[in-house]
């Protein structure tokens, strides 16, 4: 294993709105930053299509291209970016270390930008459709939905808000749910039921997405009978939840129930010089602009924390 000798001011881990936008944060207060990207760089926002809620863009952008551009902008003021993901983090002494495959970097200070990732369905034409059609996010992809036919894939609480969020813009809202009933909160079930332009498929799950250049329908099949049916639709809305990426800090930094890191402040964790941003200490609103501005409030805290060290 290879240590880096060098101490590094800040790692920022993850590669989402929320690290690029620490990276650049952190870069122009002159704290040359790391940001080791993950091999999957750029996080969620790669899934989406055409981002038409980012500030600033009035046509549109697509995801990849707004990461691209966000990160060319860190790059600019000497933000460095490592391939590959953490393997491991040891916050219990400083500098902090955090290792990356054979090599260890060194840190007066962490950002932990790790996002979280959708749950998907696993059906081999799932993947296909992504951004065709299939999204987990109705708030960043609804509107493209104006008067479409749309499926919700779920039975919590993300899937009543999004459906009762689809009828301002879907003209059929049908919710398929594997069970009997829902195990959203009441309040949530309450308020779906009183929205009275939702459908409910019960005791289903969603078998295949059908569509040749995007979709089209689903082939649904009774978990009980076994009878499958397809039902045109024009988008599948996966509400099933969300997995923070933080099996790699177990153990080492606190997390609530859902895994999501424990944060006071919106960014502050417990361990004084480790901060965390966007969709990992997030699990409400989960937007770029949101995980963006996020990550300008942690490198705004590295800076106070690393001036105060210097003093």
């Amino acid at each position: 294993m290879t240590e880096n000798k060098k101490e590094e001011d800040v790692v920022i881990i993850g590669s989402g709105p929320a690290g690029l936008t620490a990276a650049l944060y952190t870069s122009r207060e002159g704290f040359g930053p790391i940001v080791i990207e993950g091999t999957t760089a750029g996080g969620q926002l790669l899934l989406t299509n055409i981002v038409e809620n980012f500030p600033g863009f009035p046509g549109g952008i697509y995801g990849g291209e707004l990461i691209s551009m966000i990160r060319k902008q860190a790059e600019r003021f000497g933000t460095r970016f490592v391939s590959g993901d953490v393997t491991g983090v040891d916050f219990s002494s400083r500098p902090f270390r955090i290792m990356v495959g054979d090599d260890t970097y060194a840190a007066k200070s962490v950002i932990i930008a790790t996002g979280a990732s959708a749950k998907w369905l696993e059906i081999e034409t799932e993947r296909k459709f992504i951004g065709k059609g299939v999204s987990s996010c109705a708030t960043c992809d609804g509107p493209f939905f104006k008067s479409k036919t749309v499926v919700v894939v779920g039975g919590g609480d993300t899937a009543m808000e999004d459906s009762v969020f689809l009828t301002k813009f879907a003209k059929s809202v049908t919710i398929v749910h594997r069970r009997d009933q829902f195990r959203a909160s009441k309040i949530m079930q309450e308020r779906m039921e009183s929205n009275g332009h939702i459908k409910v498929i019960w005791d289903s799950v969603v078998e295949e997405i059908i569509g040749k250049e995007k979709v089209s329908g689903v082939v649904i099949n009774n978990l009980k009978t076994g009878k499958k049916t397809t039902l045109e639709a024009d988008g599948i809305f996966v509400a099933i939840g969300d997995i923070p990426n933080t099996s790699f800090l177990k153990g080492k930094i606190k997390l609530d129930e859902k895994g999501y890191i424990a944060a006071r402040e919106e960014v502050v964790t417990e361990i004084d010089g480790v901060f965390a941003a966007g969709d990992v200490v997030d699990h409400i609103y989960k937007q770029a602009v949101t995980a963006a501005g996020s990550g300008a409030k942690a490198a705004l805290r590295v800076r106070d924390y690393l001036n105060r060290q210097r003093e």
